[in-house]
């Protein structure tokens, strides 16, 4: 039989590793070319990977969890063709020669021409380039007598209840600290994991035995925690480690806070007509296969107030000390997802109708939520909304996305007293639709008058959407 092993392509947008979430295949199970095989989640989206050959899966190499390097080897497949074994395939930009049988890496896999090629971690390189590893290399070493004193590097482990007499017991990194900071010694833990790995139930579950049989460390009486139990049934603190979409949504949001200085400004609107409008859409045969909402109506009127006020949609070129004005409108959605907060776009949203804005932005949370979002969808935006009145949040200073100058916040809508003044000039209180619209910008490009402009353009458009037909 001939073994062929698939690596992590290059998912391109400059990420250099993946995290395994799902194997849609297990060992024995026949593919096809182009079947779905597995689905990662990289810093920016989940992916789902098909496979380029034809045959039965011969070994999954990576499990559920890992964090994968591009390149890396996730999975083997005997292609029932006979043979010898086809090593992994080169990355594109290393400059080792493949060995022996190599095959060339498949079109639309790997890094894009002119990539600047990455260090191999260690041990991935020695397979790939047929280096012997470390563990060869000191068994191929000669025999030395070993000295009368020599301090090992950690002490040898006793023989635990997850694996082989003297083997270091097998955990990932949070379960180690997490058995750390409950002072569990993992070598009396039993392990139930594949492969003989402690998870973090098996951690918890051995102190919930432990306490069950009095062998548990007891709270000291009278303190706060003697008393005092978890909010879950598992222990008092748990630690989630920060990684994919999370972890790039940080990174940027650090850098954005650090890097521009932020203004808010924020107004309360009667959105009363808003909403008579939106109730007309949803009423309307033309609007009846979409969403409508108020978040569409300011969509819309977003794009007026930018024609009016051009200087907002720009963006500050550090390196060149320049601004950079855009005569188009990628307008940025804020998604929470359960992976974390991302921010799609939706391309050249100043030509779209309100209909075909309604489209693009259902098709956009659609995606999101599904955690389907390509890299492309989230790069090249111009300005954001983020719509926390969907939460009954009045209002907030959010941060502005990375590589723009403002993001518009819009509140939740309520009905409230309000001062109206009628054609005769008598003011009089009447319920009234009403909400909070906050915009930050980056005051190096857009100074406080341009930036109350454009949101009191934004207000009054919200105010009365018919100011539209008179501005457009």
């Amino acid at each position: 039989m001939a073994i062929k092993t698939f690596n992590l392509p290059d998912p391109g947008e400059g990420l250099t590793e993946a995290e395994i979430v799902e194997w849609k295949v297990a060992v024995g199970d026949t593919v096809k070319v182009n079947d779905i095989v597995l689905e990662v989640e990289t810093s920016k989206s989940l992916v789902e990977l098909p496979i380029p050959w034809a045959g039965t899966v011969a070994e999954v190499l990576v499990q559920v969890g890992d964090t994968v390097e591009v390149g890396a080897p996730i999975v083997s497949i005997d292609d029932g063709l006979g043979g010898d074994i086809a090593p992994t395939p080169a990355i594109p930009g290393e400059t080792a020669e493949p060995a022996s049988g190599q095959e060339a890496i498949l079109v639309g896999y790997g890094a894009k021409a002119g990539a600047t090629a990455r260090r191999a971690r260690k041990g991935v390189a020695a397979a790939r380039t047929g280096a012997p590893t470390e563990t060869e290399q000191i068994a191929a070493a000669p025999s030395v007598p070993e000295p009368t004193v020599a301090a090992p590097r950690e002490p040898a482990p006793a023989p635990t209840a997850g694996g082989a007499p003297g083997e270091r017991p097998r955990a990932k990194p949070p379960v180690r600290k997490l058995a750390k900071d409950l002072g569990i010694d993992l070598a009396a833990v039993t392990a139930t994991g594949d492969g003989g790995v402690i998870t973090r139930d098996d951690v918890t579950g051995h102190v919930s035995s432990t306490s069950a049989n009095g062998s548990a460390p007891e709270a000291v009486s009278g303190s706060p925690t003697a008393s005092r139990m978890p909010f879950g049934s598992g222990e008092r603190e748990e630690r989630i480690p920060v990684k994919g979409v999370r972890k790039m949504t940080a990174q940027a949001m650090v850098g954005s806070a650090f890097t521009a200085p932020h203004v808010t400004e924020w107004v309360t609107v009667d959105v009363t007509k808003t909403m008579q409008l939106v109730g007309k859409l949803k009423n309307d045969k033309e609007f009846r296969d979409v969403k409508v909402t108020p978040l569409l109506v300011l969509a819309k009127a977003l794009m007026v107030a930018i024609r009016r006020n051009p200087g907002v949609n720009a963006t500050w070129d550090e390196a060149n000390q320049e601004i950079v004005q855009k005569n188009y409108v990628n307008l940025g959605i804020a998604a929470a997802t359960p992976r974390g907060l991302i921010v799609p776009n939706i391309k050249d949203a100043h030509a779209l109708t309100m209909l075909e804005m309604a489209e693009a932005m259902g098709a956009l949370t659609a995606t999101a939520r599904e955690g389907r979002t390509q890299p492309a969808q989230m790069s090249g935006g111009t300005i954001t909304v983020t719509n926390v009145g969907v939460f009954g949040v009045d209002s907030g200073t959010p941060i502005i996305n990375p590589g723009e100058s403002v993001i518009v916040c819009f509140g939740a809508i309520r009905k409230q007293p309000w001062v109206v003044t009628d054609a005769d000039g008598v003011d009089e209180i009447a319920i009234r639709h009403v909400t909070q619209i906050a915009v930050s910008f980056d005051h190096r490009l857009i100074d406080g008058e341009l930036g109350s402009r454009f949101l009191s353009d934004l207000a009054a458009l919200l105010e009365d959407p018919a100011r539209a037909l008179v501005w457009a």
